[in-house]
């Protein structure tokens, strides 16, 4: 019985809930007036997307039927009025569309009569990460357009229509024409000319008594855009160093690295739509005017965009030459490789990122021709090794300053200790006794400190070289496979945030390296660096720095390039040996605190500066004393 209740009961509540459920449906349907108004946006939608469909037929000016039937007479007249005066270059083509294969010793290209500009480059020399050749432009990945105005009042684009081609010799070089034809004698020239193991290709754009057809009055606008391939095995880290480099009036400058970003440049001499380790690069033997420059980031998910870095579009306005057009332009599709940049006029060198300022200069003065005379004869990875020996041992007398300060510190810590117990009413007398005898023994802080900064601008600028030296690009050495990018000793079946899919030795030996460096430098430190009034608790913080700085390094450096953990991991290896010869061998104890103590008995003579300082702390000191006089008198 018991059951049959329940039975009962489950069906009368499941009738109860479909009624209800009637009921709302009943309620909420929606209005003859609301059902005319969903029919009327539905129709609206529909009309929208015939509409946007038709002009997106519109916008092929030029289709495959108009070149087929360009002959006859009545379909010349048709296509006339479509493209006016340019229906001469459709009626007097060989074909509808067309691709020129020109080749030197380093590049592939392909030039299309439709556009009339590059429709693939290929560098014959590389294959990216995963041995699939290089391709700068393919597929349609770059769009170079002219837009302008005719005479009739079109507007036309060169994207749409169709170039004469023409291929010649000129000696050694190769000479590609790409003529846009209103007449047999008027004309638009796209003029390329190949050379011999060039990366570089001369480019010229030019016009002949196309005035009467061509609006001149109004401004024919250059529109290139293009995606950037993915090469490198992680397309972040790739990514990252994907840039819009241009020079403005002498002074190189950059678009956003990562996110979206635009900007209006009153000159510019060349642009270099730089990728990691492959730029394209236009330069003008004239600056460019008003020119709109924008990067667009393409890599929001690493697993799912993978295809494209970034796209970079430039649009300016071409000068003419009278009423004619004559741009001579120079078109660089190749490594992003400084020792081949430099050989070309124009600075196009800067657009590799060697860092700002005394950065950049110790990179290219110094780091790049040592790797590069190391790298002639050695192993690249032992080149790595070798240079780091070479630039430690030369700045190994940082170090040396750097433990001699700390241990002068160590010596003083007993009797800095006695004068801050003996003032711990009175700050600041603390701090001037203090500073006193740090002057009489020759010990500060500071001096610890002022060596360590010496140390930055090299750290800084190897962080910059590594990755950005392209000879290290696809080169083995131990476990890995390529220098400028990251080792891989086991792949993960997941994804870590910031760590990644896989494991890399090269930054646990370094995280390991450095871990033990801070072991030996903090304990020191902590010892002969005592918390100063008023300020942070120092041998905390740097208990926390041995293992954060290590942990960091292992996060960070799991996806960058193996070459710079390798650096890292060495440098900090002989950062202990040089530490420990200093320790054990060189500084003895009890030599400087004799020395100290022969210091602390010599007059010492104040500056200038001490004097002033001096004065203030006794005028602080004074008002402070009165301060305490008037609280008491008020009491």
């Amino acid at each position: 019985m018991e059951e049959k209740k329940l039975d009962i009961n489950s069906i009368i509540g499941f009738i109860l809930i479909f009624g209800i459920l009637l009921f709302m449906m009943w309620q909420n349907a929606p209005s003859e007036e609301e059902l005319k108004a969903q029919e009327a946006e539905k129709q609206a939608q529909i009309d929208a997307q015939k509409k946007a469909e038709a002009e997106k037929e519109d916008t092929k000016i030029v289709t495959e039927t108009d070149f087929t039937e360009a002959k006859d007479s009545a379909q010349v007249a048709t296509l006339q009025s479509k493209i006016g005066a340019f229906a001469y270059s459709v009626a007097t083509a060989t074909s509808s569309e067309k691709e020129i294969n020109v080749q030197n010793e380093v590049l592939d290209l392909k030039f299309n009569t439709k556009g009339g500009h590059l429709s693939e480059v290929r560098l014959k020399q590389f294959v990216d990460f995963d041995s699939v050749p290089i391709y700068i432009v393919k597929d349609g990945n770059s769009v170079f357009n002219l837009q302008f105005q005719t005479t009739d009042n079109r507007t036309l684009n060169t994207k749409d229509l169709y170039f004469q081609p023409t291929v010649t010799k000129s000696g050694a070089n190769t000479i590609v024409s790409m003529k846009l034809k209103t007449a047999q004698n008027k004309f638009l020239e796209y003029n390329y000319v190949i050379k011999p193991n060039e990366y570089m290709v001369d480019f010229t754009i030019k016009s002949q008594g196309i005035e009467t057809d061509i609006n001149t009055s109004n401004p024919i606008t250059l529109d290139w855009s293009q995606k950037l391939y993915r090469h490198d095995q992680s397309i972040s880290y790739e990514n990252r160093y994907t840039r819009l480099t241009y020079q403005n009036d002498g002074d190189v400058d950059k678009l956003s690295q990562m996110s979206d970003d635009d900007e209006t440049v009153d000159e510019l001499e060349w642009l270099s739509y730089r990728q990691h380790f492959f730029s394209t690069i236009l330069v003008a033997d004239q600056p460019f005017n008003n020119v709109a420059l924008r990067s667009k980031n393409l890599v929001e998910d690493e697993e799912v965009d993978s295809i494209y870095t970034k796209q970079f579009s430039t649009k300016l306005d071409l000068p003419l030459s009278g009423a004619n057009l004559n741009s001579n332009l120079k078109l660089y599709y190749g490594p992003t490789d400084s020792q081949i940049l430099k050989q070309y006029e124009g600075n196009i060198v800067e657009s590799i990122p060697f860092g700002w300022g005394i950065f950049g200069w110790i990179n290219k003065f110094l780091f790049i021709p040592l790797f590069s005379g190391l790298s002639s004869f050695l192993p690249y990875g032992i080149a790595i090794i070798v240079m780091t020996v070479l630039i430690k041992l030369a700045m190994s007398f940082v170090q040396y300053k750097q433990y001699l300060s700390q241990m002068k510190m160590k010596i003083l810590k007993p009797e800095l200790d006695a004068i801050r117990e003996k003032y711990k009413d009175n700050k600041l007398k603390a701090q001037q006794e203090t500073m006193a005898l740090q002057s009489k023994a020759g010990a500060s802080p500071l001096a610890g400190c002022l060596p360590a900064l010496i140390q930055m601008p090299v750290f800084y600028a190897l962080f910059m070289f590594f990755p950005t030296a392209f000879a290290l690009r696809q080169k083995k050495f131990l476990w890995a496979d390529d220098l400028s990018s990251y080792d891989v000793i086991a792949e993960l079946p997941f994804n870590i945030p910031l760590y990644g899919d896989h494991v890399s030795l090269f930054p646990i030996l370094a995280a390991i390296a450095i871990f033990f460096y801070m072991k030996l430098t903090t304990g020191q430190n902590q010892m002969s660096a005592p918390q100063q009034e008023g300020m942070p608790d120092m041998t905390k913080m740097m208990k926390y720095m041995i293992y954060f700085a290590p942990i960091m390094m292992l996060i960070f450096f799991n996806q960058y390039a193996s070459g710079l953990s390798l650096y890292y991991f060495i440098s900090n290896l002989i950062s202990i040996g040089i530490l420990l010869v200093i320790k054990n061998f060189i500084l003895d104890e009890d030599k400087i605190h004799a020395n100290i103590q022969v210091k602390k008995a010599q007059p010492k003579k104040e500056s200038k500066f001490q004097r002033k300082m001096k004065e203030m702390m006794e005028q602080a000191e004074k008002q402070k004393q009165m301060q305490e006089q008037q609280k008491k008198k008020r009491k």
